[in-house]
């Protein structure tokens, strides 16, 4: 049975593409929905070249639960994978999606996590603080950032002099490999379950 993911999106989209490409020629999962809360995210170039349905949804609309969950549930969504959303998931969807929404971290958590902590935020925080590694978080929402259960993780080292694009681009690679294999690990576990 075919799981459908949408995808939710904040900025220039690198992570949902690779997402959206790993899995086009999947016949068990299909990426059905792009979900992004800004109508000049470059995400939204990104995926024009799919044949995926696009929604902007703005921090109001969120408000809106019986509208957002009828664009889910409209599409048959079973999973939600946030690539680089920016919004906190309200928990109307948390209740409605349990255990079925990830997100990925671009740092060891519960280290450098919560509100402000991304992109390279979180990386100078790294580095200001002496850390000699690093990695990605992949874990499960919850009502608090980045404090969800943690999935996996992955690490990659931090050289003395490494600025935090050198690390963002060690992340990357770690994003690039391990997110979609994490997500085709969940869904596929879930298939034998049914």
């Amino acid at each position: 049975m075919t799981k459908h993911i949408a995808i939710f999106a904040s900025g220039s989209g690198s992570n949902a593409e690779n997402i959206i490409r790993y899995f086009s020629n999947s016949s068990n999962v299909e990426v059905s929905l792009l979900i992004c809360n800004k109508h000049n995210a470059y995400v939204l170039e990104r995926v024009k070249k799919f044949d995926i349905e696009t929604q902007i949804i703005t921090r109001e609309d969120f408000q809106k639960s019986e509208y957002v969950l009828s664009i889910l549930k409209n599409k048959h969504i079973d999973f939600i994978v946030l690539a680089g959303f920016l919004l906190q998931i309200p928990l109307y969807i948390i209740e409605s999606y349990p255990k079925s929404i990830i997100n990925i971290h671009p740092a060891l958590l519960p280290r450098f996590g919560g509100k402000g902590m991304y992109g390279n935020n979180v990386h100078r925080a790294v580095i200001d603080a002496g850390e000699t590694q690093t990695g990605i978080t992949i874990h499960y929402i919850n009502e608090h950032y980045d404090e969800g259960e943690c999935i996996s993780q992955y690490t990659c080292p931090v050289f003395p002099d490494d600025t935090p694009e050198t690390v963002a681009a060690r992340v990357h690679e770690l994003e690039y490999k391990y997110y979609p294999q994490t997500i085709d690990l969940l869904l596929s576990s879930r298939n034998l379950e049914t």
